[in-house]
């Protein structure tokens, strides 16, 4: 056998294991091999086809499991590491000349580091993620009463349809004490379509009711309004974390009451029961679309910002990096609160576009890395057995944005019942599936965008406000 053949059939070897045995006359190892090779294609096949999305839930909500996938991973890579050195020993290399011994051994030598390389990453990628989520899913049962583990049966929602999860924008910051929430959404996700309303909140509404019955309610029965406070900074929306956690005698010496009372207080505002939520630091967020690569976005202006207007985010469309995405999301320079808001929606809307799993796994270690540092949840591990197979629905699903902004609504002197009419309402239209226009029937002329979803300007328009103020997600963000 020629140098060439004893390393073709090698080769051959690592893409159907048994082959090169056949060659070498040891024909019973040789279709053992095969015949468990394809047995385990078709079973992973079928296991992807059929079980794939619900396996992924599964594996990032189990530890054990996981970490059983892992070693899994790199058993098998080892076992393919040995089989491609037996494969080209069985073709008897040593019946070449010494030169020709010398090259097929270093080449074969080589396919089989080359072969292991791939196993050792996937294991690699998967203890870091499982490291991963120990770290960011650490949450208890949550305060909307769901158990840490969700029981085991063919309804883990307990026949809700619907599944609310409050969406939260921080500055960490190691000069600043406590958590100012300074954006605020509410992911309400349809469990058997992922159909998706995105509520957006201000973070400066003033005068916030609190759910009745509760510790602030007692506290503030004419909603959030403290003595003497200036309203720009101390007692609006975004300062209710913060000042839940700095009052731990309001609620009989229990600390860390922040995120419970968010959620209680925005349920409260949006008529809805909130189930979960997450934080995350937004710089963080700069980090993570720096490990995908960046993000595409339409500026549709050029947007100022630092302290003495130094930086600057040109017009366009083009491939940001974090840092400036996040710029374009928070600046408020030449701007206001409301043009930020659809500006953040812009970018939460891109990353639910351009952030593909193909994407995330090639650059799954950093991804995972920056993830460690950008969120923060109460999420119970437990619960992704469920929540991945939902976020995957609500890739491909429709996801709308209704934003409680001006002229919707005054900020200074809110309309609470107002807003829980548009948030029911929105919610129905969400779960009915849209009617298609008949051929040649006018389409409906563009309401004006009470979202401001399509605001080229600072300041809010002053046209009424639209009985429908839900719009997709990406509505006024530009081409991305």
């Amino acid at each position: 056998m020629t140098s060439g053949a004893v390393l073709g059939w090698t080769l051959l070897s690592i893409v159907a294991p048994g082959a090169a045995h056949l060659r070498a006359g040891w024909r019973k190892t040789g279709l053992t091999l095969l015949s468990i090779y394809f047995a385990g294609i078709l079973a992973l096949l079928a296991l992807a086809l059929f079980q794939g999305v619900d396996l992924a839930g599964s594996i990032a909500a189990s530890s054990s499991l996981l970490i059983t996938v892992t070693v899994g991973a790199a058993v098998l890579g080892l076992a393919w590491f040995a089989l491609v050195v037996h494969s080209f020993i069985v073709l008897k290399p040593s019946k070449l000349p010494q030169n020709g011994q010398i090259l097929v051994g270093t080449v074969a030598g080589l396919m089989a580091v080359l072969v292991i390389a791939p196993f050792g990453l996937t294991a690699q990628s998967l203890w870091v993620g499982n490291d991963t989520l120990n770290d960011i899913f650490t949450g208890p049962a949550s305060s909307s009463g769901r158990e840490a583990a969700p029981v085991k049966r063919e309804d883990p929602w307990a026949g809700r349809t619907r599944v609310n999860i409050l969406v939260l924008g921080g500055d960490a910051d190691d000069h600043r004490s406590g958590v100012r929430t300074d954006s605020m959404h509410l992911a309400s996700i349809d469990v058997k379509t992922g159909n998706t309303v995105l509520f957006s909140l201000p973070r400066n509404l003033e005068f916030v009711p609190f759910k009745p019955g509760t510790p602030m309610a007692e506290r503030f029965p004419q909603g959030f309004q403290l003595p003497g406070a200036s309203r720009a900074t101390d007692d609006l929306l975004n300062s209710v974390w913060e000042y839940s956690d700095a009052h731990p005698e309001i609620f009989g010496g229990r600390k860390n009451m922040g995120p419970q009372v968010l959620k209680e207080t925005i349920g409260h505002i949006l008529g809805v029961d909130i189930d979960w939520y997450v934080l995350a630091n937004m710089w963080g967020f700069a980090r993570l679309i720096d490990a995908i690569g960046g993000v595409t976005l339409t500026v549709e202006t050029d947007v100022v910002f630092g302290r003495y207007n130094e930086g600057l985010v040109k017009a366009g469309t083009r491939r940001l990096k974090g840092a400036d995405a996040m710029w374009y999301a928070r600046s408020r320079t030449n701007s206001d609160d409301y043009t930020r808001m659809r500006r953040q929606r812009c970018v939460i809307g891109a990353l639910l576009g351009q952030a593909d799993p193909a994407t995330v796994l090639s650059r799954f270690t950093a991804v995972a890395k920056a993830t460690k540092q950008l969120i923060r949840t109460d999420i119970p591990r437990a619960w992704l057995e469920h929540l991945v197979p939902l976020a995957l629905k609500v890739k491909g699903a429709k996801v709308r944005s209704v934003q409680f902004v001006p002229p919707l609504i005054k900020t200074y002197s809110a309309d609470w019942e107002k807003i829980r009419t548009i948030a029911a309402k929105a919610l129905k239209e969400s779960a009915t599936p849209r009617p298609v226009a008949a051929m040649g029937s006018p389409s409906p002329s563009p309401s004006p965008s009470a979202s401001m979803s399509s605001s080229r300007t600072a300041t809010p328009s002053p046209t009424p406000s639209r009985t429908n103020p839900a719009t997709d997600l990406t509505e006024g963000c530009g081409g991305i």
